[in-house]
């Protein structure tokens, strides 16, 4: 995966021009640390799914903001961006299985030369406690489709820590799963799976 690759997450709505306002004075900005991280995982699949691997990638570094409003949460944002020649192919402990695998997610699975971006927006965001139900539009190699998530929230003096799991169908968004080994009988399973863990530091 060396093509760029950009994860956009936007929690909340945009006030409206008055109470805008007023939510300004009230809000604080947040800076991701480096500590902050992005997982994804592959499950295995087909006949012979017994023979082929599960797979971690991993974003070695993040970058973002949080903008937050203690008083209104629903009308915080958050964006979150990520290069995939950041991305880091973990599992399996085999140097060519994860160069083999690294070539056919960039060039078959995520056609990154002609997709160099993933985008997360929300489209509506409602706070439950130390949680955020969140809807929102995850566009993957030209297609938009509508996900749920929960976010799990902890805010400290100078810290904000946000955490969220949630799993797509590859094909949903016009993807075919890598398929390798003998006639294809070795495949990643559809669905991924995307955790994120970010660590936000207050700006002073």
């Amino acid at each position: 995966m060396n093509a760029r690759l950009l994860v956009i997450v936007t929690l909340g709505f945009l006030p409206v021009r008055g109470a805008a306002q007023s939510l300004a004075r009230d809000s604080v900005v947040y800076e991701l640390a480096p500590s902050s991280r992005l997982v994804v995982r592959t499950g295995k699949a087909g006949l012979f799914g017994f023979a082929g691997h599960e797979h971690l990638i991993q974003a070695r570094e993040l970058s973002g903001r949080i903008v937050y409003y203690p008083q209104q949460p629903e009308s915080s944002h958050v964006t979150v961006s990520i290069a995939t020649d950041r991305l880091e192919v973990l599992t399996p402990p085999d140097t060519a299985e994860i160069r083999k695998v690294t070539a056919a997610t960039r060039t078959d699975v995520l056609d990154v030369a002609q997709y160099p971006e993933i985008t997360l927006t929300s489209q509506a965001v409602e706070a439950v406690g130390d949680t955020l139900l969140v809807r929102a539009a995850l566009t993957m190699k030209g297609q938009t489709r509508t996900v749920p998530l929960v976010v799990r929230v902890r805010i400290g003096p100078d810290t904000l820590r946000a955490t969220t799991t949630f799993t797509v169908r590859q094909s949903d968004y016009g993807i075919r799963p890598y398929r390798g080994g003998p006639g294809g009988t070795v495949r990643v399973a559809d669905a991924v799976t995307f955790d994120i863990d970010a660590v936000a530091l207050r700006r002073r």
